[in-house]
């Protein structure tokens, strides 16, 4: 099922949107997800309320997968929550070199 390389897909989104990514996730082959909160600095969240700059809530939603899996469930995300809009979020994909606790996954124990 999963003999080849892994990719941990990084997902930033507003706080309340990650269960719409792991929605478009799990659609489009994901097993599961871990989320993190945190907060967002980016150009288009600089707002101010008495003149102190308020830094919004994020939801960072990371998504180890066999890297075949990657761009469709990138693009099921991408359509989902519109990350290609300003202030939707953003995406990316890192490459994995080791793995291991993958136990519901017969084979892989890979770890160089």
């Amino acid at each position: 099922m999963a003999d080849g390389p892994f990719e941990l897909i990084v997902i930033i989104v507003d706080s309340g949107k990650a269960e719409d990514v792991l929605q478009a996730a799990r659609q489009a082959g994901a097993e599961g997800a871990t989320i993190v909160h945190g907060r967002g600095s980016g150009i288009h969240e600089q707002k101010k309320i008495f003149n102190i700059p308020i830094e919004p809530e994020k939801d960072i939603v990371m998504i180890l997968v066999p890297e075949e899996r990657t761009d469709g469930i990138l693009a099921a995300v991408d359509a989902a929550v519109e990350l290609n809009k300003p202030g939707h979020g953003i995406g990316f994909v890192l490459p994995v070199k080791r793995v291991v606790g993958l136990s519901h996954l017969p084979g892989v124990t890979w770890t160089k």
